[in-house]
């Protein structure tokens, strides 16, 4: 399902990641999900996630517990 907003993200996520590397990964999994529409839900939601990390990990990178930018 996509997510409306960063509010509706899992709160792991919220609350580890910075505001923009949480827009990055809402606008990256709302697309693939629409992209992967004809995959079953399960397979759908897996590639979005994937797809959503890939697109985060392009502009940010951890450095111990934190998420810094590139």
């Amino acid at each position: 399902m996509p997510f409306p907003s960063v509010d509706d993200l899992p709160s792991t996520l919220r609350s580890h990641l910075p505001f923009h590397a949480q827009e990055i990964y809402r606008a990256a999994f709302n697309n693939a999900w629409v992209r992967y529409g004809a995959a079953s839900s399960s397979e759908r939601e897996g590639k979005a996630h994937r797809i959503a990390w890939a697109a985060v990990k392009r502009k940010y990178q951890k450095v111990g517990e934190d998420w810094v930018e590139r």
